[in-house]
């Protein structure tokens, strides 16, 4: 294999693959890329067996072939080059090593078989469907912050993906939940979504598209089947199972009858959650807020720390109450609202409250009370 390529179109080829790539691997080969010189392109592949990522790049090449190397060093390098560097890759088999050069610098890399490398299946099952790059955009940033981290209840570390008919319109949309709280977020169901299966899409898989939504253009082709979920950028695809289990019905959860109602200046509410939550217990988190009319008061009480109290002017005229959250949560929430206001809606201290976003309909947060 022998081949000389850009160092820009290199590194951010390799910066797509080389993320999926775990820093500690138990096989070898994960650890590598898998590199494919043919006509006037190089391509690229990197995998942990449940995700695999694949990009290309125009390479001139002199001699086509294929090797593996290893993914992280291989970016690295190709990081701390200079800019514009022309970089030649050279393999064969008389040296078991790749050679990098680009101007004076030069690297030897140790390589493993092409032929090692494992390739997932591809799935031509399922549905699919074109989505705008700002619509899958949207519906992972207002959902992934709420991902379980808690690998016991594994089927809510990940994204819900799915169809739903809302008064005869078909709707895509996407669920993430903790148990402590919920994030629904909705757009409009691109033709060829409606009836396809829905999935349960892993936190690293969720990550992984986030990342290249960002690097992207133009709209994203999605293909869903019940075993896999393939989103295609262009020249780069991401390929990944999905999680093996059934997502809780989340309607159940969404609180219907709350009829208190406060409509809070999200900028202000946040700041000052923000500040007394500075001296919150740490395990937590703990905020009071006591609802009187037109206005809220935020009270922290911490034995070591002391006690922080803040007074925000709200839109309330409903009878006096309080409630308890985690303030991380709240700030979570604050942080995905996109309009003026947030709209709080409750029913007692201990039920679920709903919070709206007046600025996007799409939307809808649901959050678990603490005691306090």
């Amino acid at each position: 294999m022998q081949l000389t390529i850009e160092r820009s179109a290199l590194l951010k080829a390799l910066g797509h693959v080389q993320s999926v790539v775990e820093r500690r691997n138990t096989i070898p080969i994960l650890s590598n890329v898998l590199l494919s010189a043919g006509r006037d392109t190089l391509s690229f592949a990197a995998t942990d067996l449940d995700m695999e990522m694949v990009d290309q790049a125009d390479a001139t090449v002199q001699v086509e072939g294929q090797i593996t190397a290893p993914a992280h060093t291989l970016y690295e390098i190709v990081r701390k080059l200079p800019e514009g560097a022309e970089v030649a890759l050279t393999y064969n088999g008389d040296d078991p090593r790749l050679t990098v050069a680009a101007g004076r610098s030069r690297f030897n890399l140790p390589v493993l078989p092409a032929g090692d490398f494992p390739v997932m299946s591809t799935d031509t099952s399922g549905t699919r469907y074109t989505l705008m790059k700002e619509d899958l955009a949207r519906l992972i940033d207002k959902t992934r912050f709420a991902v379980s981290t808690e690998e016991t209840r594994y089927y809510l570390n990940g994204l819900y993906l799915h169809t739903v008919a809302e008064g005869g319109i078909p709707l895509l949309r996407a669920v993430a939940t903790d148990g402590h709280r919920l994030a629904l977020a909705e757009t409009p169901a691109p033709e060829g979504a409606a009836g396809g299966p829905g999935v349960i899409v892993p936190r690293k898989t969720i990550d992984q598209v986030r990342r290249l939504l960002d690097d992207g253009s133009g709209p994203v082709e999605v293909q869903v089947s019940p075993q896999k979920i393939r989103f295609e950028f262009g020249h780069a695809s991401l390929t990944s199972k999905v999680i093996d289990g059934a997502f809780p019905d989340y309607m159940r959860v969404i609180p219907k009858g709350n009829d208190k109602q406060a409509d809070i200046d999200n900028t202000v509410f946040k700041g000052a959650v923000d500040r007394v939550a500075t001296i919150s217990a740490e395990k937590s988190r703990s905020v009071k807020l006591a609802f009187e009319l037109d206005r809220v008061t935020l009270t922290v009480r911490n034995m070591e720390a002391g006690q922080g109290v803040e007074e925000v002017e709200i839109g309330y005229s409903d009878e006096p109450f309080e409630i308890g959250f985690n303030a991380r949560y709240l700030l979570d929430v604050a942080g995905q609202i996109t309009g003026e206001n947030a709209t709080f809606r409750f029913a007692d201290p201990a039920s679920p409250t709903l919070v709206l976003d007046p600025g996007d309909p799409g939307v809808q947060y649901v959050l678990m009370p603490l005691r306090v």
